[in-house]
């Protein structure tokens, strides 16, 4: 394997020294955040390799994204190597929190690949536009139409997969006119346990989920729009098998309300205010698990109010993008415990005790056009962030171990960055430094014996913390000529007090059978680097190459490695192209894990290499559209684990898929 990802590399490197003498061609290059197109649905169904698979396999496209597994649902993505306390996601522009303290319901959970368009990736300090971030954020944009002559659209989606008899049926309509659009979306996921190689069972990963998506605008002159969303999404009986309990409901109601002003003729290009709420519900089930030594409930609950008002306008030769945005969130868990002898009392605690956040902030854009070549982009952000405990007996159960705790703490939070791209002829490079800070997640600043499965400890929150910050430098550079494109980038996070749980052997757990206490503490500091380089190459028409490799490296400030650092990773494509018709080899892998952490339950992850292959067709009969798509996923039934699958559950065997899309 370490030969085969030499070579790779090897002819990466003469490929772009090849490029580098042949002659270059003009190619103006604005911005360079990533964009992974979802929707579009005719582009989704015409051009990705599974049509409907889930929004947690779109993002891992992405060099900079990879996906904590605990299971087959529900991936916990991670940006830069950093987890979901360090990034930002938000769905439009909307803050959402949720409702789990094991982190079983991220914010791509409550979402549909049939009603997104896009995920926009932004790496560090530029992700901060919603809040505060170090890591980088991902706002998940949704399908909707725009203004025309009236039309009406239907889709009936459907497919099936071998491993886990995962059945997908879902449906959309569509409408469109001179002053109204109205896009409807449903989805139905239904699957039983998958198979990893070797037609090994995993049990407890088996999932049902339906999500239903709205959006209704109004266009009541030629600059002025109004636009309401709503989506509701609810999963039952989720497995989780790297983890002791599994869900028995995950549900999800998200609205919000939308104006929007494009003035005619104005500096003002875009004006964007929505106000909008969520409430998020979570309940945690071991009654399925045999053997339990204690049987409990765990409920969660999540309410956010917010609203942002984002203007854009341009003077002389600055684009500057203004941010207004704030947010009130409650966040709620509970845990009662139930004695195997009735004699014995009922146990219950708050395990986050009624956590109120409060936040305000603002967010400067200024991207200043230098000359012809070069523009200079300024970004700065300030916030306060408030959190208070509203439960008495949270506080008081708080108090236990921080006795001169406050029920409310305010932080004020900062960032700032800069970014110099430079564009000629084919070749573009950036340049860029930035400092971020961000606060101690609910988990964090409040958890209370918080059962980690993966290291075996319960874990508690400091709430005395002080803001985690981060000095962030990042490079990038590319080509792109004719039939061939290369791009790299490197970044590297120098962070002080840098949170994470540390050992306490005073202290006793509470769950039974746990290794023993973590309390979250900072670190004096840290490091996390970061690198990819990526190529395509059109070898003919209808013929073209990609690859990818990926490498990280996460270190604290007794030079041991962090936890969930991805080691060299690597994707190769060859896909064929003609007329309707698309075929696709591919292969991923990573190397050997060897740089690892057992402090935090870590071990020597083997390296592996995974194959698979698709095609798809399209065809129409009168007005009707039909695109199929057929693959065979992990074609030699590899069995295998990667560095972010929780206590090494192995990855799904080989697996065969087929969607079908209809379009009226």
């Amino acid at each position: 394997m370490k030969n085969i990802l030499i070579l790779l590399v090897t002819y990466l490197i003469s490929l772009w020294s090849f490029s580098q003498n042949k002659e270059q061609d003009s190619v103006k290059i604005t911005n360079l955040e990533e964009i992974i197109l979802i929707g579009h649905k005719a582009a989704l169904y015409e051009k990705e390799i599974k049509s409907l698979g889930t929004v947690d396999e779109f993002l891992q496209q992405s060099s900079k994204v990879d996906m904590i597994k605990r299971g087959a649902y529900a991936w916990e993505p991670i940006i830069n190597n950093m987890a979901t306390e360090r990034t930002l996601i938000t769905i439009d522009g909307m803050r959402i929190f949720g409702a789990c303290t094991d982190k079983m319901d991220p914010i791509t959970s409550y979402v549909e690949v049939t009603n997104l368009s896009e995920a926009t990736i932004n790496s560090g300090q530029e992700g901060g536009l919603f809040g505060s971030t170090i890591g980088g954020s991902i706002d998940l944009k949704r399908n909707k139409s725009t203004f025309g002559e009236n039309q009406w659209k239907y889709q009936i989606n459907s497919g099936f997969e071998t491993n886990n008899s995962q059945k997908i049926v879902g449906a959309s309509l569509n409408y469109r006119g001179k002053k109204i659009y109205v896009d409807t979306d449903v989805m139905h996921r239904n699957a039983n346990n998958y198979k990893a190689g070797n037609n090994s069972e995993v049990l407890y990963s088996q999932f049902n989920k339906i999500n239903v998506s709205n959006t209704i605008g109004f266009k009541y002159n030629d600059s002025k729009l109004i636009e309401t969303s709503l989506i509701y999404d609810k999963a039952t009986n989720v497995g989780y098998p790297a983890l002791t309990m599994d869900v028995s409901l995950a549900k999800s109601l998200i609205t919000s309300i939308k104006y929007e002003y494009k003035p005619l003729n104005s500096n003002i290009k875009n004006w964007e205010t929505k106000l909008y709420f969520n409430t998020i519900e979570h309940k945690m089930d071991d009654t399925t698990r045999p053997n339990v030594p204690i049987h409990m409930d765990m409920p969660g609950w999540s309410e956010t109010f917010g609203y942002y008002s984002k203007l854009n306008f341009t003077k002389e030769k600055h684009q500057v993008l203004v941010n207004l945005n704030s947010f009130y969130n409650k966040s709620v868990a509970e845990m009662t415990m139930y004695p195997n002898n009735p004699n014995e009392n009922i146990m219950f605690m708050y395990t986050w005790p009624d956590v109120r956040t409060f936040y305000n902030g603002i967010f400067i854009n200024d991207d200043f056009i230098i000359n012809n070549n070069s523009t200079l982009n300024v970004s700065t952000s300030f916030g306060s962030h408030s959190n208070k405990v509203a439960s008495d007996f949270g506080l008081q159960s708080m108090q236990i171990f921080y006795p001169n705790m406050e029920a409310q703490k305010v932080r004020f939070l900062k960032s700032f960055g800069t970014k110099y791209k430079y564009v000629k002829s084919a070749f573009y490079y950036s340049l860029g430094m930035a400092y971020s800070e961000r606060p101690p997640s609910v988990s964090e600043g409040y958890g209370f014996y918080l059962y980690n499965s993966f290291d075996g400890f319960d874990n508690i929150g400091n709430p005395n913390l002080t803001n985690e910050k981060a000095i962030e430098a990042s490079l990038s550079f590319g080509f792109e000529k004719d039939r061939f494109k290369v791009n790299a980038s490197t970044s590297y996070f120098s962070f002080f007090d840098y949170i994470i749980a540390i050992t306490n052997p005073v202290l006793v757990p509470m769950t039974i059978g746990a290794n023993g206490v973590r309390v979250y503490t900072a670190l004096e500091n840290a490091s996390i680097f970061n690198s990819s380089i990526s190529s395509e190459i059109n070898l003919s028409n209808a013929f073209k190459y990609n690859i990818q490799v990926s490498y990280a490296r996460g270190k604290d400030n007794n030079n041991d490695n962090l936890p969930f650092i991805s080691p060299l990773s690597y994707t190769t494509s060859v896909r064929f192209n003609k007329n309707q018709f698309t075929t696709e080899l591919s292969l991923r892998g990573n190397a050997i894990q060897s740089h690892y952490n057992p402090e935090y339950g870590e071990d020597k992850t083997p390296s592996y290499a995974v194959i698979s292959i698709n095609s798809g067709y399209k065809f129409k009969f009168q007005t009707t559209s039909f695109i199929t798509k057929v693959g065979i996923e992990n074609v030699l039934d590899t069995y295998y684990s990667t560095y972010a699958d929780w206590k090494n559950i192995p990855r799904m065997g080989r697996n065969i898929y087929i969607n079908l899309n209809i379009s009226l």
